[in-house]
């Protein structure tokens, strides 16, 4: 699913130069669920933006189903067609109710409005339905979260990017999280989280470790 060779990201400003990833090879399987560790600074925010197409790499390679984005356009491309993302801080839009902010994801990756039925299948799959008419301001934060989730769901993606996704949540609604996102990758979508909690951590397949921007460490769970 995932193939990295030797990735590395290099940003300056001004006479600065900061290696946020200095070599990382790594692959991940379909429908794996990977978490993703380390110190502020290591490189995993690096990481998750060169695995979602939002950046591209400084050097080495980097593959998703085989095809490596050596341009903008094919970058967007694969994001629309592969890619969804959690966010640690929502990313909602405030005039849309939860429906409409969760159909929006869908029309921004296809042009196309949701199937028939999609996004209120994808509002039950996260316990959402009874809020489907609300806006997000009125929503508790674990409420928000469920529908970042449906959000990145909505369009059946390949690969899930979830970056602290339990961050702004108190516990049982942190676990109520982890649940789901373990539900999606038992269903057969692939999953890399970035996260700070060695206990949500424990809900993936594997745990990798990150500092200085170099892999450091490997863990079956």
């Amino acid at each position: 699913m995932i193939e990295i060779r030797d990735l590395s990201r290099l940003y300056r400003t001004g006479d600065v130069e900061t290696r946020a990833l200095a070599g990382i090879s790594l692959d991940v399987a379909a429908g794996e669920f990977v978490a993703v560790m380390g110190p502020s600074g290591c490189g995993k925010s690096s990481l998750l933006n060169i695995l979602g197409f939002l950046d591209a790499p400084g050097g080495g390679t980097y593959r998703l189903l085989g095809e490596e984005a050596r341009t903008e356009s094919a970058r967007t491309r694969l994001r629309r067609a592969h890619v969804g993302f959690i966010f640690q801080s929502f990313n909602l839009v405030d005039e849309l109710n939860v429906a409409e902010n969760i159909e929006l994801s869908l029309l921004y990756r296809t042009g196309a409005p949701a199937p028939r039925g999609r996004v209120e299948q994808v509002m039950e799959q996260v316990g959402i339905a009874h809020r489907a008419r609300h806006r997000p301001q009125s929503l508790s934060g674990g409420q928000q979260q469920r529908v970042a989730i449906a959000r990145a769901l909505v369009s059946s993606p390949r690969l899930i990017l979830a970056d602290e996704p339990t961050g702004n949540l108190d516990s049982a609604n942190g676990a109520a999280v982890m649940e789901l996102l373990r539900a999606a990758a038992d269903a057969g979508t692939t999953i890399v989280m970035v996260t700070h909690s060695p206990l949500h951590a424990a809900a993936a397949d594997r745990r990798i470790a990150l500092l200085d921007g170099r892999l450091v460490g490997e863990t079956m769970l």
